[in-house]
């Protein structure tokens, strides 16, 4: 296991966990295996890849995985953590025609037409 040190100041964070090879999305391929949200910072992402390592690692091929943490300013009012996870996981599906092999939200968001509707 590596681990460096961050200095993110923000509870809510969205990240993206990527393995060491493309794994097949169909016709596509992506590094990408799952993508989530916490509002409990660093630690919840730490238990997260606890709770995901098993199976991204056991994965054909897959060796070692990277997490990888996507932030956006903050705005009054606004989630934009969870707005960030939501437009990530509708793109992905868009481009890949589902979501990452470790996520089982997603699989039935749309995009809206309003960002500010979420």
């Amino acid at each position: 296991m590596h681990v460096t040190r961050l200095s993110i100041g923000k509870d809510r964070l969205v990240y993206v966990i990527k393995a060491n090879k493309k794994l097949k999305y169909g016709n596509k391929r992506s590094k990408i295996a799952y993508i989530g949200t916490t509002k409990k910072g660093l630690s919840r992402i730490a238990s997260s890849v606890a709770y995901r390592a098993n199976k991204i690692l056991n994965l054909h091929g897959v060796r070692s995985f990277t997490v990888a943490i996507v932030t956006g300013r903050k705005r009054k009012h606004v989630r934009t953590w969870f707005r960030l996870e939501r437009a990530l996981l509708v793109k992905f599906r868009e481009t890949f025609g589902e979501v990452p092999i470790c996520n089982a939200k997603g699989k039935k968001m749309k995009p809206r037409c309003q960002p500010w509707s979420y």
